[in-house]
């Protein structure tokens, strides 16, 4: 016989009522968009002046061509490619002045080898 008894006997629960209250699941799939505003139309931004719609997959400029910034575009390429010949000849710069500092560091630490050899050197003489 338990000392306290079986007093764990959890209850049936009851069953559960109808999921959604809300008939908003009856409607069919166009009164439903209407109702909830899951119609959202196309993504817009305004950058840097310029109105951009998202079509196809692609940003799509609002006012339909970019001939008043075509020139811009293109300077701002040429640009671009100037100061990327501008890097990689600044990073050729920097890997030379790398290589010269570690071999005058070699240079330095064989230096001072050599000297602390001669004056070992010349203390036994003495």
């Amino acid at each position: 016989m338990p000392l306290f008894g079986n007093s764990f006997s959890p209850k049936k629960t009851p069953p559960r009522k109808w999921a959604s209250l809300s008939n908003l699941h009856l409607l069919d799939r166009s009164t439903r968009e209407v109702e909830l505003g899951l119609e959202y139309g196309t993504p817009t931004m305004n950058l840097a002046g310029q109105s951009l719609k998202f079509e196809n997959g692609q940003w799509v400029s609002e006012s339909g061509s970019f001939l008043g910034d075509r020139r811009e575009l293109q300077r701002l390429r040429r640009r671009n490619q100037q100061l990327e010949e501008e890097n990689n000849l600044l990073r050729l710069k920097v890997d030379i002045l790398l290589d010269m500092l570690s071999e005058t560091t070699a240079e330095s630490h064989l230096m001072e080898k050599e000297l602390e050899q001669l004056k070992q050197h010349s203390r036994r003489k003495k």
